[in-house]
């Protein structure tokens, strides 16, 4: 377990330009054309919180003041300033605040190519890397983690990957292994990502509950149970975080958010700003802007004010796009 210091660590404030007022939360998630295979967020959250999720690739961040609490199928983890947190891919997790401050931390998502590609260069892990732990206080990684993100949000993207391929490679020396292979092997696993794969082909109109189980020749229960053990979250809070890794996509290839919120079987667009802001930290429509947006320059925050290089979502003022 890692405790909660103070205020003013390095990356705890969201831009040159922009000062937090209290209890105000704000957020940027973005990515460097520099730097394929690498998505950012910078954020501080008070009232926030993430529901169940998980990520395709790495989620390595930094608490630079606050705490964190992260929910796992194990129990609560809650990394406070001088901490470090690393979850594996696809593994199941929310995220609230642990104090009443809440926290402010740099995050990183790298893909599970680039972490692999890494790991294939510079340590002799064997399979697929990943982290032993969930929470680590280790201040000198962390530091290299808002490193990385200053280098990125000053355009220099030489020095940005050169910090990541630094870090990548000390959190795996400290604190990698090889994950487990994720073949199903039970009759229920396999049931489950039968499940999985009719849920992704039929996303936006898909089956109940029951009609599901029917059409897989199992119960209800049975499903549900399987599915949870094999995902970490049952079908339907399954489906939510799949429709918005979709919709992700759909923006980062230009579709405007009401488009995407019909193609993944939202029903509306208020209803994808909803669970897009909740999972991913900011709405569909800043996310958007921010891939659409050519890296460095300076742009205007979302309250009128400038920060150099950034659009800064203030999660305080609402959520729409």
């Amino acid at each position: 377990m890692v405790m909660a210091g103070g205020d003013g660590a390095a990356g705890g404030e969201p831009g040159l330009g922009v000062t937090p007022r209290a209890r105000e939360e704000w957020a940027r998630h973005w990515r460097h054309a520099g730097l394929p295979g690498l998505d950012l967020l910078r954020a501080r959250y008070v009232r926030h919180s993430f529901p169940r999720h998980a990520h395709e690739g790495y989620v390595v961040c930094a608490v630079t003041s606050g705490v964190e609490e992260v929910g796992l199928r194990q129990g609560t983890v809650r990394g406070g300033r001088g901490g470090i947190i690393m979850i594996n891919p696809e593994v199941a997790h929310s995220a609230r605040a642990g104090a009443p401050e809440g926290w402010t931390y740099a995050t990183l998502y790298p893909s599970s190519g680039l972490v692999a590609g890494i790991a294939e260069e510079i340590t002799g892990l064997r399979g697929t890397p990943g982290f032993d732990r969930t929470v680590a206080e280790d201040p000198h990684l962390g530091h290299l983690i808002t490193e990385v993100h200053r280098a990125a949000e000053a355009g220099d993207a030489l020095a940005a990957d050169s910090l990541l391929r630094l870090l990548v490679a000390r959190l795996l020396r400290r604190y990698g292994g090889p994950l487990p292979s994720r073949t199903p092997r039970s009759a229920g696993a396999r049931t489950a990502a039968r499940a999985r794969t009719v849920l992704e082909e039929r996303m936006a109109a898909p089956p109940s509950l029951e009609r599901l189980a029917e059409e897989l020749g199992t119960g209800p229960f049975a499903l549900l149970r399987a599915f949870r053990d094999a995902y970490g979250m049952p079908p339907h809070t399954w489906l939510t975080d799949a429709r918005v890794r979709r919709a992700r996509r759909l923006l980062e290839a230009g579709s405007a958010p009401a488009d995407a919120a019909v193609a993944v079987g939202f029903t509306d667009q208020p209803h994808l700003n909803r669970h897009f802001t909740r999972i991913v930290g900011v709405p569909p429509g800043a996310y958007r802007r921010e891939r659409a947006a050519q890296p460095g320059g300076t742009q205007a925050a979302d309250d009128g004010r400038l920060t150099p290089g950034a659009r800064t979502y203030k999660t305080a003022e609402g959520t729409g796009s």
